[in-house]
């Protein structure tokens, strides 16, 4: 059975009269070209619409002319989709392609979704079909695999229901600017996606394409559009003759086969190649340009906590920033030569700005959050937020369970899943959890710390996720420009301030919606990011949007 599609599971009962005969169990699977909404005829200026499985159902007596259909009902499966891979393999590409052919229809199955209307004995026969348990069985309120209300998003003469359009604006700090080169040489630059524009990231790799004083480019990619122009550039360079080295990530898990097809593309171009370690993924987002300029030789560095995806850059929010500082261009030389075994395995580089996973990166953390603890005091408590994708590390949920209770003021901003429990008597009452939910998908990872007044800020690539600090190959990298540390504490300022699109996590584990109140002006945080892009692209700095901060001060 394949895995994650729609069948029908039905009960049938013999017409055949005879005493004794056992129902008869069959699987139906829904036909995955056919769209899951069909029109009917429009009737008083009315879209009406009826959902494909209904329609098999109301038929599927047709299917079994000796039974008779006691009971249909929709169910999918869902398999394990890791690739694991043996340390000693000698060829990453050819054992990848292997097990892709193998995941759709041999994935151990981890899930079984079924329609909340399904009988107990059709929930029971599925289960000892499919070898599960009872904690496997998720019952669904509604159409199982919700992706299919896509169909109706794009529906003709519909704008008025739909969220209009980002059109992502020319960077504040990238205004004016022609040769991005001198700007990153002269400051650090910020970028915030998408309500700022993804092109100067492309524009980077392709000047150093094109440019006959830079000698090499070396870049971690995981994730990449189907018709990449960074990836473009990247070929555009090694035919050019420069050194190009790509970190190719074969096991982001359902971008493999892209992956494996812009890896071929990107080695027959003449770019070495390197396929991430076996037992670890590389989900660092960096890349270093090497450049002549006069008698020395300047490195350029770009770091994310997003991948370098045209497409997604338009939807998901993220954070990046260039830079030219030595030690950075330091640490982005030793982290590419130690990837591509420059170094011994073993030989972990001695970093100067940046920290990495998973050598390091959760014990910075812990050492940032004690750091915290031993600084915080009743009269003068410690103060942290930190933004993130999920929170599952036990070893941070225990640090930060400890500083609540040193009196460390703490505000989590978790989109998806998050083990810490909040506002918990004696456990965790100074911890506050906020989710914001809205047309883009937050996903960048923003970390600070009061440091006694000193602030520290950091990005990164990884949420406080095991899997993020224990099994990949991460970048956690400081922001200490200024002017850039106040915006990150700005942006921060604006999420705990939002009022329209933020949920709050009580100590129940329940979310709860915040609400307007009284004379309270609405706050979404995403629309007002975008606003305020606009407003500095167009050399306005005037605030049309009011609202009250949530002061970082405790």
């Amino acid at each position: 059975m394949a895995n994650r599609t729609i069948n029908l599971a039905v009960l049938l009962e013999s017409t055949d009269g005879e005493d004794g005969v056992e129902d008869l169990f069959a699987v139906v699977q829904m036909p995955s070209m056919l769209p899951r909404f069909i029109a009917l005829p429009a009737t008083s200026g009315e879209r009406t619409f009826v959902m494909l499985e209904d329609v098999i159902k109301e038929h599927i007596a047709l299917l079994f002319s000796d039974s008779a259909v006691v009971e249909a009902a929709c169910f999918r499966i869902t398999r394990n989709a890791d690739i694991t891979l043996d340390e000693d393999v000698e060829d990453i590409l050819k054992e990848i392609q292997k097990e892709l052919k193998n995941r759709r229809k041999k994935g151990d199955i981890v899930r079984l979704e079924i329609e909340d209307k399904m009988s107990h004995t059709m929930q029971m026969t599925l289960r000892d079909w499919l070898m599960l348990t009872d904690a496997d069985i998720y019952a669904v309120d509604g159409p199982i695999d919700a992706t299919c209300f896509g169909e109706l998003y794009h529906l003709p003469d519909c704008d008025h229901l739909r969220y209009a359009p980002l059109a992502p604006q020319i960077p504040r700090d990238l205004l004016g600017v022609q040769d991005i080169f001198q700007a990153i040489a002269q400051r650090d630059i910020m970028l915030f996606h998408p309500y700022e524009s993804f092109d100067p990231m492309v524009q980077f790799i392709h000047q150093a394409a094109n440019d006959a004083d830079v000698f090499a480019i070396k870049q971690t990619l995981y994730r990449v559009s189907g018709n990449s122009p960074i990836v473009s550039a990247l070929k555009r360079a090694a035919e050019n003759g420069k050194q190009v080295t790509v970190i190719l990530e074969l096991k982001a898990r359902f971008d493999e086969a892209n992956n494996i097809e812009w890896a071929k593309r990107l080695e027959e171009s003449g770019c070495h190649v390197i396929y991430g370690l076996v037992e670890l993924k590389t989900h660092s987002k960096i890349a270093l340009v090497v450049r002549k300029e006069g008698d020395r030789l300047r490195r350029y560095v770009h770091l994310g906590t997003g991948n370098y995806n045209d497409t997604t850059a338009r939807i998901y929010t993220d954070i990046s920033m260039f830079t030219a500082r030595e030690d950075i261009g330091d640490d982005a030389t030793a982290f590419f030569n130690f990837l591509t075994g420059c170094r011994e395995p073993s030989s972990v580089p001695s970093w100067k700005e940046i920290c990495t996973a998973p050598h390091g990166l959760k014990d910075k953390f812990l050492a940032l959050i004690q750091n915290e603890i031993n600084q915080s005091t009743p009269e003068k408590p410690g103060r942290i937020i930190a933004k993130m994708n999920s929170l599952t590390n036990k070893d941070i949920i225990k640090a930060l369970y400890q500083a609540s209770n040193a009196s460390v003021q703490i505000d989590l901003i978790v989109r998806g899943i998050c083990c810490l429990r909040p506002g918990r008597p004696g456990v965790s009452e100074n911890i506050r959890v906020s989710s914001i939910i809205g047309p883009q998908l937050e996903h960048s990872r923003i970390f600070y710390f009061q440091n006694g007044g000193d602030e520290l800020l950091y990005l990164s690539s990884a949420d406080w996720m095991t899997r993020n600090l224990e099994n990949r190959v991460e970048i956690l990298f400081p922001v200490v420009q200024e002017n850039l540390k106040d915006r990150l504490k700005h942006i921060l300022d604006i999420h705990l301030s939002d009022n329209v699109n933020r949920y709050i996590l009580a100590s129940s584990g329940l979310y709860r919606k915040v609400r307007l109140q009284g004379n309270d002006m609405p706050l979404a945080s995403q629309l007002y990011f975008y606003e305020e892009a606009c407003r500095h692209a167009a050399g306005s700095h005037a605030t049309s949007i009011p609202y009250i901060p949530v002061t970082l001060e405790t």
